[in-house]
C-alpha cells in the first residue's frame, strides 16, 4: 500500500495502542466521549442502528484508519457487524483491498467469519469506499483523524440530501472530461479512483456526527472566503488605502468575443484599438458576458480559459466583477472556491519554494482550517491575472512534473503543472494577458480563447453617463468627444474613457472660455495638471518637489517603456533615483498617475505601476523633451530600432523629431507610435504654455522648429510606407495642428474631381486617413469612385479602406496580378471586415485565380459572397479555386461563376467542394458555363450529399434529356433542400420534363421557384408540371414557362391544377407562348378570384 501514497506522510501526534487491545478498540466503538479512557477518549463510536449517510455527497466521509509498526499479529477473526452493512451490488469498486501486513511476528488467519446479518451494499454508488487499512512495520498507533471528539448517539445519523455540497455540478461548470495531454488524464483518473475509494470507506465507518467535520466547515469556509473577497473586490482601487469607487455603481459590461489562439500580435495596442474600431461587428461575433466566461463556445469542456486584451481594456475589472458576483451569490454558485493569484504578486515569490497547498494557504489563510485535499475535491477556479506582467520562467517543455499538492517546488513550476493538468486536473483556470504575451502559454494547453475589445459606441456613452452624474454635462462631454474622431476611437479603452471624463467634466464645468482639448497630447497634459493640482491643494507641498518627481517618473516611464514593462518593483525605482518612501508617498497622493498596488494583500514587497500604458508614454515623451532641452542631445540613443535608422546629431528640436520619426518608421510593430505623437505634440506652443504650470524650467522652442518637423513628415509620407505607419504620421500631423493634406483631399471630394485626379503618394495617404477617421460607416468600397485608370495602385494605396469595408466592388477594372495581390492581402488580414467581393468583368487568368485562392483559403477570410462572373475562369483554374474553398468552406454562402468556361472537369472540382460536410454554400450560379449532360452526374452527387444549397442556376447550358435525367437523381434525394431551381434554355424536352417532375414528386416540400424558360417542353411537358402543381404537398410559389411552346391545352391543364391546389402559387410567367383567347381567360379568371393567391400573371 505504500506505493499508493506518493506524498510523504505528515508528522502528527499519535497515541500508542497495544497490540492486544486492537480488536477491543475496533469492536467497542460505542464509547461515549465523556466516559472514554483518556488514552482512547477520541475513538469514534459506532451507532447501534443503521447510519443514514448522504447518497450524493462526497463530503460525508472520514479518512481511513492507519496502523503502522505493529509488533504482533492481527486477530484472525473479524467480529460480526451488529447492524446491516450496505455495500454496492453493481460496482467492483465497492470492495476493500486486502489488509497488508509487513514485518510482523505472526500471520493473519485465512478464515473469515460469516456475518450474522445480511450485508446490503449501496446499489447506486461506486463512491462508497475508503482506501484499505494500512499495516506496516511500525508500532500500532491511532492517527489524529480518528481521535476527533465524537458524541455518542443511539439514533440514526441522517445527513441532508438537499445540501448544495452533495449535488452534482451544473452544466455550466462541468468537470472537464479529459485533456489533450494523456499523462495528465492518467494522473486525473488515478486520483479519482483513490478519492472514490476514500469516500466509500468513510461512509461505511463514519461516526454518526461525522458530517459535522465534513460539511459544516466547508460551508463556513466558503462563506468566509466569499466575505473576504467581497471586501477586497467591491471597490475599484484608486491606489489609496481608503475605499475607492464602488464597482457596482460604475461597472459597464464590456464587449467580449471569441478570440483567436496560436497567434502573436505585437502591434502597438493603440494601433490595435484603432484597427478594431474600423471592424464591423460580425453576426458571428456573439458577445460573451463576463459571468459566462467559462461557457463553452463550441460544445467542448473549458478547463483553461485565456482572455486577451490591450492594456487598460478592462481585463482586471472583468476578473474583479466575476469574483464579486460570485461572492455576493448572484452568479456561478456552482463554484465552491475562487482563488485569485495575480502574477504581479507571484513575481515577488519567484525565488521561493512552495507546495500548491502552502501557496494557497499563503494567499488564503482561512483555508488552513480544513485539509487542503478535501478542498481540492470541490469546484475550484484559479484566476491568474496579468500574464504580461509575470517575471517568472514558465517552461512548458522541460519543467519538473508535479502531481501532488503537498510537494514543494518553485512557483513557475507549480503554474506550468496546474495549466498542463498535472496538478488538480479538474480545477478551472482563467488567465488574462495582453495580446503580445499571450503566446507564452502554448496553445495546446488552452481550451478556449476570448478577447476583450473594450467599449463599443453604446457602452462608451453608458460609462460616461455613469461616471458623470450631471446629465447635461455628460451630454456635452459625449458631444465633444464625438467631434474628435481620434479621441472617440480611444474611448474604446475604458481607462481613456475615464481620463477623458475627468478632464472634460472639470473643464466644461469651469466654462471660462479655455480651449477644450482636441488632441491626445492636450488631453493627457490637462490630466497631469489636474491630478497634480489636486495633490497640491491637499498637501500644500512645494512645486519644486513635484517638478523633480515628474522628471524622475518620466525617466522611469521611458526606460521601462523601452523594455516593455508596465509593472515596476523597488529595484526599478532605485535605478532612476527614486526613493521608495517618496514613491509610496507620491503614489498615495497622486494616484491617478502613478500608484502603489495595494491589492497585494499578502506580500511584503511593493509593486508600482502607471494607471495606464498611455500615461506612461506621455510621461516618457515629457522626460525626453525636458532632458533634451537641458542639453542631453543623446537621450534618444537608448531607443534602438530594429534597423539602423538615419541618425542626426540632434542639435535642434527638429533634429530630435526627425530622429524619433525615423526610429518609429523602422519599428515593425509600432510599439512607440503613441510616444511619438506625444513627443511631437508637447512641442506645440499651447502645450508648452500648459506645462509651464508644472515645469517652470521648461524651455520654449520656436514655431519654426515645429514647421520644419511638419515638412519632414510630409516628405516621409511620399515613401512607400505600410498603411498603419502613414496613418500614424497623419495622427502626428494632427498633434502638430496641421490639417493641410486632409483639407486638400476633402476639396477633391466635394468637387467630384477625385476619380479624374492623379494623386501623389501623400495624397493617397491623406485620402485613406480622411475616410477612416470620418466616422461614417464604410459599407461599400467602389473602386471607380477613386480612380478611372490606375486601379492596381489605388487598391494597394487604399488597402486599409478596403479592409474596413463590408463590400468591395472592383468590377470591370482591368485588374492585373498586382491588384489581385492587394485584394488577397485584405482577405488574409485578421482585421478585415470584407464579407462581399465583386470581381465580375476582370480577366483573372490562371495566375490571378491562383493568387486570389491564397486569400480565400486563409483562416482569416470571412467572405460570404463572391462574384466571379465573366472572369474567364478555365477548367484548369478550378483546381486551385475549389481547393481553397475546401480549406476554408464554412463562411462562403453565395458563389457566382456565370459565363465562365468551366466545362465538365471544372464541375468535378466544384462537386467535391460541395460534398464537404463543412460546406455552407447556399447559392450557386452556373449560367452559361459550357456544361453538358455529363456535367450533371457530379452535380447530382453533390445534391445527394449537400443539404445547405437552396438555389441553383444552370441556365444556358446544353443539358438536354440525359442531363435532366441525371439531375433528377439528385433532386429526389431527401438530402436535397433546393428551393430555387433555374434550368432556362437547357434543351429540356417533354420526356426530360417528366423525369424532373417525378423527382419533385418524390421530394416536393422544399422547391418554391422553378424556371424552365426557353425549353421546348410543349403541352405534354406542361401536363407533367400541372400534375405536380395539383398535389397538396406542392409548395411552388413561382413558375416561369416563357417560350416553351405552350398552347390553350397547356393553359387548361395549369388552370385545373391551380383549382385543385390554389394556396401557394403567386407568380406565373407564360410570355412567348401561343395561349389563345380561351387559355388567357381561364388563367386571368383565377388571378381575379379571391380564393386564389395568384398575384402576378405574365401572359
Amino acid at each position: 500500500m505504500a506505493d499508493m501514497n506518493q506524498s510523504p506522510p505528515r508528522e502528527v501526534p499519535q497515541r500508542g495502542l497495544a497490540d492486544s487491545d486492537l480488536s477491543t478498540v475496533m469492536s467497542k466503538m460505542t464509547i461515549n466521549k465523556h466516559q472514554a479512557d483518556p488514552e482512547c477518549e477520541n475513538i469514534t463510536p459506532t451507532s447501534p442502528v443503521s447510519s443514514c449517510v448522504s447518497m450524493k455527497s462526497d463530503h460525508s466521509m472520514n479518512p481511513p484508519l492507519k496502523f503502522q509498526e505493529e509488533s504482533s499479529s492481527i486477530p484472525g477473526g473479524k467480529p460480526a457487524s451488529p447492524v446491516p452493512s450496505c455495500l454496492s451490488m453493481k460496482s467492483d469498486n465497492s470492495m476493500n483491498p486486502p489488509l497488508k501486513f509487513q514485518s510482523e511476528s505472526s500471520q493473519v488467519p485465512r478464515g473469515k467469519p460469516v456475518s450474522p446479518v445480511p450485508r446490503c451494499l449501496s446499489m447506486k454508488s461506486d463512491n462508497s469506499m475508503n482506501p484499505p487499512l494500512k499495516f506496516q512495520s511500525e508500532t500500532s498507533q491511532v492517527p489524529r483523524t480518528i481521535q476527533q471528539e465524537r458524541s455518542h448517539t443511539s439514533a440514526p445519523s441522517c445527513v441532508s440530501l438537499k445540501s448544495n455540497w452533495s449535488l452534482d455540478l451544473p452544466d455550466s461548470f462541468n468537470r472537464p472530461s479529459g485533456h489533450r495531454n494523456s499523462k495528465s488524464t492518467e494522473i486525473h483518473e488515478r486520483k479519482t479512483r483513490t478519492n472514490l475509494t476514500a469516500i466509500s470507506q468513510s461512509m461505511i465507518h463514519a461516526p454518526p456526527d461525522s458530517q459535522k467535520y465534513s460539511e459544516l466547515p466547508f460551508k463556513e469556509l466558503c462563506m468566509k472566503l466569499k466575505s473576504s473577497l467581497k471586501d477586497r473586490f467591491q471597490w475599484l482601487s484608486d491606489g489609496l488605502r481608503s475605499h475607492g469607487t464602488c464597482l457596482s455603481d460604475i461597472y459597464t459590461e464590456l464587449y467580449i468575443t471569441e478570440g483567436e489562439s496560436g497567434e502573436v500580435n505585437n502591434e502597438h495596442e493603440v494601433r490595435q484599438i484603432e484597427t478594431a474600431s474600423r471592424i464591423h461587428q460580425s453576426a458571428d461575433d456573439k458577445p460573451i458576458k463576463c459571468n459566462d466566461i467559462f461557457k463553452p463556445l463550441h460544445g467542448q469542456d473549458v478547463r483553461v480559459m485565456l482572455t486577451k486584451g490591450v492594456a487598460g481594456i478592462g481585463k482586471t475589472v472583468s476578473v474583479q466583477k466575476f469574483i464579486l458576483d460570485w461572492a455576493e451569490g448572484t452568479a456561478n454558485q456552482d463554484v465552491h472556491f475562487i482563488l485569485p493569484l495575480p502574477f504581479r504578486e507571484l513575481n515577488l515569490m519567484k525565488h521561493q519554494s512552495f507546495s500548491l497547498e502552502d501557496l494557497v494557504h499563503h494567499f488564503f489563510p482561512q483555508l488552513k482550517e480544513i485539509k487542503f485535499t478535501n478542498v481540492t475535491t470541490h469546484n475550484i477556479v484559479f484566476i491568474f491575472d496579468g500574464l504580461d506582467e509575470h517575471r517568472l520562467h514558465l517552461d512548458f517543455q522541460n519543467s519538473m512534473v508535479v502531481s501532488e499538492v503537498n510537494i514543494p517546488s518553485s512557483v513557475d513550476v507549480l503554474l506550468t503543472n496546474l495549466i498542463k493538468g498535472n496538478l488538480l486536473p479538474s480545477a478551472f483556470i482563467w488567465i488574462t494577458s495582453r495580446p503580445a504575451a499571450a503566446s507564452q502559454i502554448p496553445h495546446e494547453w488552452i481550451s478556449q480563447v476570448t478577447e476583450i475589445r473594450g467599449f463599443n459606441d453604446p457602452q462608451k456613452e453608458e460609462y460616461l453617463r455613469k461616471n458623470i452624474r450631471d446629465e447635461s454635462l455628460a451630454n456635452d462631454v459625449i458631444k465633444h468627444l464625438k467631434l474628435s474622431r481620434s479621441l472617440y476611437i480611444m474611448c474604446h479603452i475604458p481607462v481613456f474613457c475615464w481620463i477623458s471624463s475627468t478632464v472634460l467634466e472639470k473643464m466644461l464645468e469651469e466654462a471660462e472660455g479655455k480651449p477644450i482639448p482636441k488632441t491626445l497630447t492636450q488631453m493627457y497634459t490637462h490630466f497631469l495638471i489636474i491630478q497634480t493640482c489636486i495633490k497640491k491643494e491637499k498637501y500644500n507641498e512645494a512645486q519644486q518637489k513635484d517638478s523633480e518627481m515628474i522628471i524622475k517618473l518620466g525617466e522611469l516611464a521611458f526606460k521601462q517603456l523601452l523594455k516593455g514593462n508596465l509593472i515596476f518593483y523597488e529595484e526599478d525605482l532605485k535605478e532612476c533615483g527614486i526613493n521608495v518612501k517618496d514613491a509610496v508617498l507620491y503614489s498615495g497622493v497622486c494616484t491617478r498617475i502613478f500608484r502603489e498596488d495595494f491589492e497585494l494583500l499578502h506580500s511584503k514587497g511593493k509593486v508600482f505601476c502607471f494607471v495606464h500604458l498611455s500615461i506612461q508614454e506621455h510621461l516618457a515623451a515629457l522626460y525626453v523633451h525636458i532632458t533634451f532641452s537641458k542639453g542631453n542631445k543623446t537621450v534618444l540613443n537608448q531607443w534602438k530600432s530594429t534597423k539602423c535608422a538615419i541618425t542626426f546629431p540632434c542639435l535642434s528640436l527638429t533634429d530630435l523629431h526627425k530622429s524619433a520619426v525615423d526610429k518609429a518608421l523602422q519599428s515593425k510593430s509600432g510599439e512607440l507610435d503613441l510616444f511619438l505623437r506625444f513627443l511631437l505634440g508637447i512641442s506645440q506652443e499651447s502645450n508648452q504654455a500648459l506645462l509651464q504650470v508644472l515645469l517652470p524650467q521648461l524651455s520654449a522652442f520656436s514655431s519654426q522648429s515645429v514647421q520644419d518637423t511638419i515638412e519632414y513628415i510630409k516628405i516621409r509620407l511620399r515613401m512607400n510606407l505600410n498603411p498603419e505607419k502613414y496613418i500614424n504620421l497623419f495622427h502626428c500631423l494632427n498633434e502638430l495642428n496641421d490639417f493641410s493634406l486632409e483639407e486638400e483631399i476633402q476639396n477633391f471630394q466635394r468637387s467630384r474631381r477625385l476619380a479624374k485626379t492623379k494623386l501623389s503618394p501623400s495624397q493617397w495617404s491623406a485620402l485613406v486617413f480622411v475616410l477612416l477617421t470620418s466616422g461614417n460607416a464604410l459599407d461599400i468600397f467602389d473602386l471607380r469612385k477613386y480612380t478611372m485608370d490606375n486601379t492596381d495602385e489605388c487598391l494597394q494605396r487604399m488597402l486599409p479602406v478596403v479592409m474596413a469595408s463590408r463590400t468591395a466592388e472592383v468590377r470591370n477594372c482591368n485588374l492585373t496580378d498586382k491588384g489581385i495581390q492587394a485584394l488577397t492581402s485584405a482577405l488574409s488580414s485578421k482585421s478585415s471586415s470584407l464579407k462581399e467581393l465583386k470581381l465580375s468583368g476582370n480577366i483573372l487568368r490562371q495566375s490571378g485565380v491562383r493568387i486570389l485562392s491564397e486569400g480565400l483559403q486563409s483562416p482569416h477570410c470571412k467572405l460570404e459572397i463572391l462574384d466571379l462572373s465573366e472572369c474567364d475562369i478555365q477548367a484548369e483554374d478550378c483546381r486551385s479555386l475549389f481547393s481553397a474553398l475546401n480549406l476554408n468552406p464554412s463562411h462562403l454562402r453565395k458563389l457566382d461563376l456565370n459565363s465562365n468556361p468551366l466545362g465538365q472537369s471544372g464541375i468535378f472540382f466544384l462537386s467535391d467542394a460541395l460534398q464537404k460536410p463543412q460546406c455552407r454554400l447556399e447559392t450557386l450560379k452556373l449560367f452559361n458555363c459550357q456544361l453538358t449532360s455529363q456535367s450533371c452526374a457530379p452535380l447530382a452527387e453533390a445534391l445527394k450529399n449537400n443539404s445547405s444549397l437552396i438555389e441553383l442556376d444552370l441556365s444556358k447550358n446544353d443539358l438536354k434529356y440525359y442531363g435532366a435525367q441525371l439531375l433528377s437523381n439528385g433532386l429526389r434525394n431527401p438530402s436535397c433542400k433546393l428551393s430555387i431551381l433555374s434550368l432556362a434554355d437547357c434543351g429540356i424536352i417533354t420526356n426530360a420534363c417528366r423525369s424532373l417532375c417525378n423527382a419533385l414528386n418524390s421530394n416536393p416540400s422544399h422547391l418554391t421557384e422553378l424556371c424552365l424558360n426557353r425549353n421546348p417542353i410543349e403541352d405534354k411537358g406542361v401536363q407533367h408540371i400541372s400534375n405536380f402543381l395539383s398535389k397538396p404537398y406542392c409548395k411552388l410559389e413561382k413558375l416561369r414557362l416563357s417560350y416553351c411552346s405552350v398552347t390553350e391545352s397547356g393553359c387548361a391543364a395549369l388552370a385545373s391544377a391551380l383549382r385543385m391546389n390554389p394556396s401557394h402559387l403567386k407568380e406565373l410567367e407564360l410570355t412567348g407562348n401561343q395561349l389563345g383567347k380561351s387559355g388567357r381567360e381561364k388563367l386571368s379568371a383565377l388571378q381575379e378570384h379571391k380564393d386564389y393567391r395568384l398575384e402576378k400573371l405574365k401572359l
